[in-house]
């Protein structure tokens, strides 16, 4: 379950989406023991989670917010274990996650910001109807590997 600061976030309003429109539960920040991250000082290598995972569907699904896809000089100026500035990881860290799932036969759907209609401070602005309409695109894409719609699951 998310930290109760995010409760209200944009993320678990996409994440809840997903799962009312694949009518399944998804565990959040989902954790697999060979998706890694780098290695730190002590050479220990950490479990990247991902946003949702899931399982009756066997699909990863990242949100990803502004920070994915622009700098933001708060959240990247900070160096990281991997001695490469923070924006430069997340963006090696997306890429990996997303490799990993191809190797593991695992779909994947990454949701970004900009494909939901969005404020001028880049918040989403949930309409909820149609979100469900885009995110069922998409979902039919990642699923049955198609731009077709093949009416909806249930």
């Amino acid at each position: 379950m998310p930290r109760l600061t995010r409760l209200n976030s944009d993320e678990k309003y996409v994440l809840d989406l997903v799962a009312e429109l694949l009518n399944e539960e998804y565990i959040w920040q989902k954790k697999f023991d060979t998706l890694l991250g780098d290695a730190g000082k002590n050479g220990a290598m950490r479990k990247l989670p991902v946003d949702a995972y899931f399982p009756q569907n066997n699909i990863i699904v990242e949100y990803r917010e502004k920070q994915h896809s622009q700098s933001v000089a708060i959240m990247d100026r900070r160096m990281t274990v991997s001695g490469v500035p923070r924006g430069e990881q997340r963006k090696i860290y997306d890429s990996r996650k997303e490799n990993w799932a191809v190797e593991n036969n695992i779909k994947f759907m990454a949701i970004l910001f900009s494909d939901l209609s969005y404020s001028n401070n880049d918040k989403l602005l949930r309409n909820k109807e149609q979100d469900s309409e885009i995110l069922k695109r998409m979902i039919n894409k990642i699923i049955v590997n198609t731009d077709e719609s093949i009416g909806w699951l249930k």
